[in-house]
């Protein structure tokens, strides 16, 4: 598995009515939050940023990432209702189910 690969993808609505989106890398999260409007960036923004970086240069995990990029997704209303949330290995249902409780 890619160093910079997501345990599991997380699941984004872009905008209404469009299609769920699935960021399944840290350059993906990257290159989404690259694009992301100036005006709408803030804290949350620059930790997602900050972390999807330093995963690229090794002073961050790539779970770090994906985390931050998830949080970033969350307070912006990105995220999609049937997201996945990473768990330990093999925890992956449990977390979600834990997630949503």
């Amino acid at each position: 598995m890619d160093r910079l690969q997501f345990e599991v993808p997380v699941r984004i609505t872009p905008a209404p009515g469009l299609p769920v989106e699935e960021i399944y890398s840290v350059e993906q999260a990257l290159d989404f939050l690259q694009n992301w409007p100036k005006r709408r960036q803030g804290k949350v923004y620059d930790a997602a940023f900050n972390a999807c970086f330093g995963a690229t240069v090794d002073v961050a995990s790539a779970e770090d990432a994906c985390r931050a990029f998830m949080a970033f997704c969350r307070v912006s209303g990105l995220l999609a209702r049937d997201v996945m949330f990473p768990g330990k290995r093999g925890n992956a249902a449990r977390a979600f189910r834990e997630a949503r409780a």
